[in-house]
């Protein structure tokens, strides 16, 4: 053979060996990534049922040093949480020390400060587990046990970045009027024989109180977080007007993702595929409400997308609103491990999933079989969704390897 024909022959090996050791360290490197998904599918299922139980096994600290320890960039709470259901305890049971006006907003609200010194947001019971709520898919008062629910979805699509979220009964005479406010305790009134308030908001109204059960009322409390970690407000890319006969630029600009991925901090970092994940979170619960969202302060774009104010969402369960998922079917993109594990919850698997993780909770049941239904039924469109993506530009090109530094220019 000549001394051309090695040299070229060699060079041909040398090629074929390159791609083949690229190929292999490609796959094993998914394979693991790919396992390491599916231990911490199994370990959220080991986990989710949480006992509200006041012992702290595993710290001195009071449970709110320690809920305010676990907040970092990228998570509210940890994946090993043992103290979890002491710090929801403490969130049901301890005593209320001062009751005011919410914070500003447009839904009515209360902002506790329960012993030791915790702030938490009380949100009322409005409607019954089986009411339906009509007309547009933000439309309706917030729902108390929405939010419950939403904060036990965040832990099992893997998020971890819902605040802490339980339900609580209060007694409005005995709990909350010696400790409200004047501004609060003057939207005190008692219809018939229950004790109700309307508080200060956007659309509070004194013809449109939250009524008690005689003087006990049910709702939610989501924990404060932490001061030291301030907020920074973002209006959502994908937001929606609010006024009829007026479109976003995404409801008709087939491209608009190509000019979301040109501005920051979208066109690097993880907000563009946060923004998807909250996507996928929002069309599951049924919230078109999320027109603004929140990060940490002088982040960057490093820091998570938190998932706040959830509570315009399980209004309908036979509504499933489409647009919600705009982010993912313009862009076309989705976080493998995100991918991995909603194939994980196929087959009823969500729909068990939450069940169990909820049914610990004081306001128990939290949702209406109908809205568990449709939990199964939206991820269902969810990964057909991501089939025709991936159908179109290929699995390498939608389903992005989150572990790697981010840029989608």
């Amino acid at each position: 053979m000549k001394l051309k024909q090695r040299v070229v022959l060699l060079a041909i090996l040398l090629v074929i060996f390159i791609f083949t050791k690229v190929f292999l360290i490609d796959n094993l490197d998914t394979s693991a990534a790919n396992r390491e998904d599916q231990r911490a599918f199994q370990r959220m299922l080991a986990g989710l049922r949480v006992v509200l139980d006041p012992r702290l096994e595993h710290t001195l600290q009071s449970p709110w040093e320690i809920a305010a320890q676990w907040v970092v960039p990228r998570e509210v709470y940890p994946e090993d949480t043992p103290e979890l259901g002491a710090v929801m305890h403490a969130m049901t049971t301890k005593k209320i020390i001062k009751a005011d006006v919410g914070y500003k907003g447009t839904q009515l609200k209360a902002l506790l400060i329960l012993e030791g010194g915790q702030k938490v947001v009380f949100k009322p019971k409005r409607y019954a587990r089986d009411y339906i709520v009509e007309g547009e898919p933000y439309a309706g008062y917030d729902r108390h046990n929405a939010e419950v629910a939403a904060f036990h979805l965040d832990r099992i699509l893997g998020f971890r970045r819902a605040p802490l979220v339980v339900g609580r009964f209060v007694n409005l005479r005995t709990e909350i009027k010696p400790v409200a406010t004047e501004q609060l305790l003057g939207t005190f009134m008692t219809v018939g024989n229950s004790t109700c308030f309307y508080g200060k908001c956007y659309y509070c109204r004194e013809t449109e109180p939250a009524c008690a059960d005689g003087d006990v009322m049910e709702g939610s409390v989501t924990l404060w977080l932490p001061d030291v970690w301030p907020l920074q407000k973002h209006r959502h890319p994908w937001g929606r007007t609010y006024r009829e006969g007026k479109l976003a630029r995404w409801e008709y600009d087939e491209s608009y993702c190509d000019a979301v991925k040109k501005t920051s901090p979208y066109d690097s970092g993880p907000r563009l595929l946060d923004i998807i994940d909250t996507a996928i979170f929002d069309y599951l619960i049924g919230n078109a409400d999320r027109h603004h969202y929140e990060s940490f302060q002088d982040d960057e774009g490093a820091s998570m997308l938190i998932l706040l104010d959830n509570a315009k969402s399980f209004g309908n369960p036979a509504l499933d609103e489409r647009s919600i998922l705009a982010p993912l079917y313009q862009c076309c993109i989705i976080r493998v491990s995100t991918w991995n594990r909603l194939n994980y919850l196929k087959n009823g698997v969500l729909k068990s999933a939450l069940k169990t993780a909820m049914s610990h909770d004081p306001i128990s049941p939290v949702l209406s079989d109908p809205h568990l239904d449709a939990l199964d039924q939206r991820l269902l469109s969810i990964l057909a969704t991501v089939k025709q993506c991936t159908d179109q530009f290929g699995p390498d090109v939608v389903l992005v390897e989150d572990r790697m530094t981010l840029s989608h220019l």
